[in-house]
């Protein structure tokens, strides 16, 4: 199949679904959900509230579809990965923000070789659902119930926190940054992927998903942003991938008309990639 054909195809799988309308909603976590074939039980899962935007029914479904790990999770692990200074081997401790969609697990675990895997979410309901595919998988986790911005966990316990296409759902996402800098280690690593307020506020995503509208950022900001909260960002360690399936045209404009997109500086990023390194001084 082509690349344009791909691209029509997967795009036109997410016609069948109408938004689901709704506003900010407050979620409370007070469950424990066992490990999947893990050696390390959690003896404290968060009973907090926090202020959020969930998801869409649509949008669940489509974050554990095979076209969510093909064109967007993978390709943005293995971005990450490359943006990474000094890689090392093994990273012994990753949590992974936002791990519903439990896509995710397989991956990390089969490229960083973590010991321990941490996944967070807010959804006890996704928890559940994540559990039971990492069981499936055989990928031991440890699973958090809880606000992102309130992690139970330790400071500097941390080797990698994995936030992908989450951080936009928060809405207090100063904090979360400083939650984020707390746990991980002294050359630990933040990997943030993120869809930026161009690829948010259009069309296609307003119709079928939900968010806060008004917290969006640039990539500009979203590197500002991370900088301030104190992580090290190198330009080398910052990724602008135009992906196919973030900008208005899909893909079309390429893959079926031969028109290269717009190069870098001459257009406005939709998704951004970057690595942040806690380092040893903050």
């Amino acid at each position: 199949m082509t690349m344009a054909k791909q691209n029509l195809f997967c795009w036109s799988v997410l016609f069948v679904s109408s938004r689901h309308q709704g506003q900010h909603a407050i979620y409370n976590c007070a469950v424990q959900i066992q490990p999947a074939f893990s050696n390390t039980l959690l003896s404290t899962i968060v009973n907090t509230a926090s202020l959020h935007v969930p998801e869409t029914h649509f949008g669940r479904w489509f974050l554990s579809t095979n076209i969510w790990a093909q064109y967007v999770l993978g390709p943005a692990i293995k971005n990450l990965e490359r943006l990474i200074p000094a890689r090392s081997e093994r990273y012994p401790v990753i949590v992974d923000i936002g791990c519903g969609s439990w896509r995710a697990f397989k991956m990390l675990a089969d490229r960083f070789a973590p010991q321990r895997l941490i996944g967070v979410d807010i959804d006890a309901a996704m928890i559940a659902i994540a559990s039971a595919r990492a069981a499936k998988d055989g990928v031991a986790v440890d699973f958090l119930c809880g606000a992102s911005s309130q992690l139970a966990l330790p400071d500097a316990c941390a080797d990698i926190v994995f936030c992908h296409q989450t951080f936009h759902h928060l809405v207090d996402q100063e904090n979360t940054l400083r939650e984020f800098h707390r746990v991980l280690k002294p050359g630990g690593l933040l990997l943030f992927a993120e869809s930026t307020r161009r690829y948010i506020h259009s069309w296609i995503i307003k119709l079928l998903f939900r968010h806060p509208m008004d917290v969006q950022r640039t990539a500009e900001e979203y590197v500002a942003m991370v900088r301030n909260a104190g992580f090290a960002v190198a330009d080398t360690q910052v990724s602008y991938p135009y992906s196919w399936w973030s900008r208005d045209d899909i893909g079309f404009g390429q893959y079926c008309l031969r028109i290269p997109p717009p190069p870098y500086g001459q257009r406005e990023e939709t998704v951004i990639n970057l690595v942040g390194l806690r380092t040893q001084a903050n």
